[in-house]
């Protein structure tokens, strides 16, 4: 188990180091993260490299016991590359170039921006084979975050039809078909007339635009495997990792595909930023770590905890004392098996100066260090358990194309994919049941429950898949807009929507509609939800029942006919139908019916006590940890503010 923080010496004089790391070192951490934002200093005059700063560190990491992550330094170009080939520099829509000064401001697709990542990443992973205190090679650093996986400049206008010209295989009539280019008159003789999806007058076509998307993402999937490459090619030993940032779905790359060329995902785990009054709710924190865990499917590395404040231009929340330790608690019951602290002191100068650290400026050892060093002493006697694999039941299942497409068209100004798929899983959360969050790429056969929210594109081969989870005994959960276009962004002539579970749900959909209200109509229960009313909205389909069991029925004047939630019988499992967003308390109860139905284990909780059980044959341990600032419970366990409590189970028991 890995404990430590991020450290960034080249930010202080050189005669603090023996003395930083002793304090790392009475904190209780035996690793420390460095180099990834450090090209200048590596590389301060083209092509003479020099690593004597950063053999100093480790040198004097060695002396202490401190293992290192060593950062591939691309994610911040040098001065003097930008403005010897400013054409590296990404583009704004527009044309607006976007201007050094920054970090991750150059192309992806920029031939000069590989040719001197490979000059450096040689260099620095030549210089460093072998060496026995680097732990891991970080690759970059949250690339596509902050808006840099968007970039429309000439190049990769050009790549984008080379892109398409092989997709199309060099067929322009293959695309106008594809694409329905007839429709406002947007045939193409060429790939070279092919535009970038930049401001028009109304809207781009919808299949061109996922294209883009799809491109977008592979530009950047491309540069992460080409330094993993080079770091193996000439490390072969090398354990390669790379730092996700969170909001990963909202992103025009799909991480899974980033994550699958590296040995380990880690995570930037930041609960509370800037200007936020308070930090997001506790199940969607917990909803990015499973998140994380789900791009492998295996434990995570978290790179950045954070302990004190964090802003960049606006001072942040202030973690109240215990709360960023008990987030730490957090991400270890979702399946972090190492953990660094961003960053071990506050900068005095640059752009992160509101990034405050275990220590600030001061340099004084305060509350901050007590609970870090209280952390890393507590959580280490329970390291096997930590490593051990978490094996959920459930899990939401996402499709990054169908997301892109939501991108695109929205559908309805409130439908948020990121927001209702928190929704469902907050019901999981609240009953302390694991889940598994996952791309569609996934296996789901060892499932029970299996959601699909929002899947819009429908994809036979995992259309395939779902049918067989679902007759094998599993349940399945669908939402409304699931299996409405296919794989090109189009709208599928002559079928009923959901396209491909027609008979699976046992119901159609005849008629939609958008709704600007999240508590738009009522919705009425029948049959095993007699009695109970509630609320619908954002959108809905109106489901037509051929041989499914009607849940919940619209409650407005027009349209009592319609099923708005269903369920089916199916080979040894059955399918829900959700025609509409719901109320928070009717998902609940539907989830909970499920959960009991598939006997999956429900733990009751106050609401904001978190309870978890990780680890394996060698040690199993029961988590509870509190995310109030008060007194809460779950059953005979009484915990303050804050509070975690970590407690070894015995066999047998």
């Amino acid at each position: 188990m890995l404990l430590g923080v991020d450290y960034y010496p080249e930010q202080w004089n050189p005669s603090l180091m023996e003395k930083d790391m002793d304090t790392m070192v009475e904190m209780g951490c035996n690793v420390i993260r460095v180099g990834e934002f450090a090209w200048h200093l590596m590389e301060k005059t083209e092509g003479e490299y020099e690593f004597s700063f950063f053999d100093s560190v480790i040198a004097m990491a060695k002396k202490k016991g401190l293992k290192v992550i060593l950062g591939t330094p691309t994610a911040a170009i040098p001065a003097w590359l930008a403005r010897k080939h400013p054409e590296i520099l990404s583009e704004s829509e527009g044309g607006k170039k976007r201007v050094f000064g920054g970090r991750r401001v150059y192309c992806f697709n920029s031939p000069i921006m590989y040719e001197y990542s490979e000059k450096i990443i040689r260099a620095m992973v030549s210089h460093y084979r072998g060496e026995e205190q680097v732990s891991a090679w970080q690759v970059d650093n949250e690339v596509g975050h902050e808006g840099s996986d968007i970039c429309y400049c000439p190049r990769c206008h050009k790549a984008f039809q080379g892109y398409l010209r092989e997709k199309f295989e060099g067929d322009i009539e293959k695309l106008n078909e594809t694409y329905g280019t007839t429709f406002w008159s947007q045939e193409y003789n060429s790939f070279e007339e092919i535009p970038l999806p930049e401001e028009t007058i109304t809207t781009h076509n919808p299949a061109l635009r996922l294209d883009w998307e799809r491109f977008r993402s592979k530009s950047i999937v491309d540069f992460i495997e080409f330094q993993v490459g080079l770091i193996r090619e000439i490390d072969p030993k090398a354990v390669v990792i790379h730092d996700f940032p969170g909001g990963g779905l909202d992103k025009h790359v799909d991480y899974s595909e980033v994550a699958k060329k590296l040995d380990l995902a880690a995570y930037n785990n930041y609960p509370v930023w800037g200007g936020q009054k308070e930090p997001v709710p506790p199940h969607e924190i917990a909803f990015g770590l499973d998140y994380i865990r789900g791009l492998k499917k295996r434990n995570f590395w978290v790179t950045e905890a954070i302990m004190g404040a964090q802003g960049h231009d606006v001072t942040g929340f202030l973690p109240r004392p215990g709360q960023a330790k008990m987030w730490s608690y957090q991400a270890m019951a979702h399946g972090c098996e190492s953990l660094l602290y961003f960053r071990y002191r506050g900068a005095a100068k640059g752009a992160e100066q509101f990034c405050y650290g275990i220590l600030d400026t001061d340099n004084v050892k305060g509350r901050k260090f007590r609970e870090v060093q209280s952390f890393f002493a507590d959580i280490r006697i329970y390291e096997k358990a930590m490593e051990a694999p978490i094996k959920g039941q459930v899990a939401i299942v996402y499709d990054y194309d169908s997301l892109a497409s939501f991108r695109i068209q929205r559908q309805s100004l409130l439908l948020d994919c990121h927001r209702e798929m928190k929704k469902l899983y907050k019901a999981f959360y609240d009953r302390n049941v694991p889940v598994d969050v996952i791309p569609a790429k996934t296996d789901i056969s060892g499932y029970r429950v299996v959601i699909l929210p929002q899947m819009i594109l429908a994809k036979p081969a995992f259309q395939k898949r779902v049918r067989e989870f679902v007759r094998e005994g599993g349940t399945l959960v669908l939402t409304y807009r699931n299996a409405v276009k296919d794989t090109d962004n189009n709208l599928l002539f002559g079928e009923r929507v959901p396209v491909g579970y027609e008979d699976l749900a046992g119901a159609a959909v005849v008629e939609t509609e958008s709704l600007q209200e999240v508590r738009a109509f009522p919705v009425e229960g029948q049959g095993a939800f007699e009695g109970k009313s509630g609320y619908g909205g954002i959108f809905r389909d109106m489901l037509e029942v051929a041989d499914a069991e009607v849940l919940y029925h619209y409650g407005d004047t027009f349209y009592t006919e319609y099923a708005a939630v269903t369920r089916k019988r199916y080979g040894g499992g059955a399918v829900y139908y959700l025609g509409c967003a719901l109320d928070e308390r009717i998902t609940a109860e539907i989830m909970e019916t499920i959960l009991k139905d598939s006997g999956v284990e429900i733990i009751p909780s106050d609401e904001g006590v978190e309870v978890a059980v990780r680890g394996g044959e060698e040690q199993q341990v029961r988590m509870w940890i509190n995310h109030n600032g008060f007194w809460a419970a779950a059953g005979d366990v009484r915990l303050g503010p804050f509070e975690c409590r970590v407690e070894e189970i015995t066999r047998g028991r």
